[in-house]
């Protein structure tokens, strides 16, 4: 699945339009419940946009980085956030509301491709990533993000074809399961041959032979 992203030439709009914030690793952007009447272009860092159950039980959805939307539901009249987001490393923003960037969007016919095709993106990640947590074991679930972060190479997350820099707590915060389970997951992939492990590295060395743990039950099952 391509990526789509806001390139650097159009964030003076969004610039023009309202205001640029920072946040620290950890911190959060806003919360789940909250009023929905801004949304944030990401200028610069990445943020975990997770749902917090009844019990305090927390789901990450997706990590998004530079170029993309978060806070979309504010496109939509008297709403409120469903999800929280909170920033992954130290992250700017530019901060703005719907209302406010209108002008520009009649400017720019690409500006209004790009956030019609940033939606569609965002709800593909999304169904991509409810199938994940719900349908694939953890060998399945390991598998299909590193497969899938690395389809399109991303200098911006210095993501190439074949590596993907994420350190086993944040493959763990992606995927919904705990590190230890990530780690053992990964040293079962190095075993087979299907992967290096460097510092806060995964290099794919058999692509086939990832893909082929989303159709052969024999790994999954030991």
């Amino acid at each position: 699945m391509l990526s789509v992203k806001v390139p650097d030439n159009l964030f003076t709009y969004f610039d023009q339009a309202g205001k640029t914030v920072t946040f620290s690793a950890g911190e959060p952007i806003y919360m789940q419940g909250e009023h929905a009447n801004l949304f944030y272009l990401i200028k610069k860092g990445r943020v975990r946009v997770y749902y917090i159950s009844s019990s305090g039980e927390e789901l990450t959805l997706e990590i998004v980085e530079k170029g993309r939307f978060v806070g979309e539901s504010s496109f939509l009249g008297h709403s409120v956030m469903p999800t929280s987001v909170s920033a992954v490393n130290d992250v700017e923003l530019s901060c703005c509301t719907l209302e406010h960037l209108y002008p520009y969007i009649h400017q720019s016919k690409e500006l209004t491709m790009i956030m019609f095709q940033l939606l569609s993106f965002t709800c593909s990640r999304l169904a991509n990533q409810l199938k994940r947590v719900t349908l694939y074991n953890r060998f399945e679930r390991v598998a299909s993000f590193l497969l899938d972060e690395t389809e399109n190479p991303d200098a911006d997350r210095n993501i190439t074809s074949a590596c993907i820099p994420y350190s086993h707590e944040e493959l763990a915060v992606c995927l919904g399961l705990n590190r230890v389970t990530v780690t053992r997951v990964l040293k079962r992939f190095k075993e087979e041959g299907l992967i290096e492990l460097q510092y806060k590295k995964v290099i794919i060395v058999n692509r086939e032979g990832l893909a082929n743990v989303l159709r052969d039950t024999k790994l999954t099952k030991r």
